[in-house]
């Protein structure tokens, strides 16, 4: 197993995984050799395309609706959220656009809009993707 940085900590990354696979938010400047995917579901408030500089909006990968609206982002249904998104995600085809794009582009970021780093949807996809 090899490691991946991920600005504030090192987590475990599959030896399978071509890239390094990091979460940030849009509203963070890009890096010039990150190839990043906005893993969103709706467009992040007050940002134009120029300034969340995407390569690719793949909504398809963001929770339900459903799911979405349900959790709120509340950390009291963040374990029960996870385990609901990881179960989405196992039949979400959009997951292989996300397997081919880590093995076409060195460095990808999963960006997202949710204002907390830890209890998101796009750190729970992010593991998702370091598993498989």
């Amino acid at each position: 197993m090899k490691w991946v940085e991920n600005d504030q900590k090192s987590l475990p990354c599959s030896t399978n995984t071509m890239s390094a696979i990091k979460i940030k938010r849009v509203y963070e400047k890009a890096a010039k050799d990150e190839y990043r995917i906005l893993v969103d579901r709706l467009w992040p408030r007050g940002l134009t395309k120029e300034q969340a500089a995407i390569d690719l909006w793949l909504k398809e990968i963001a929770p339900s609706s459903e799911l979405r609206k349900w959790f709120g982002h509340d950390p009291e249904k963040f374990l029960e959220f996870r385990t609901h998104y990881v179960a989405e995600l196992t039949q979400n085809p959009a997951a292989a656009i996300i397997s081919n794009l880590l093995i076409e582009h060195k460095n990808v970021a999963l960006v997202y809009a949710a204002k907390s780093e830890d209890i998101n949807h796009a750190a729970v996809l992010k593991e998702f993707m370091e598993s498989m």
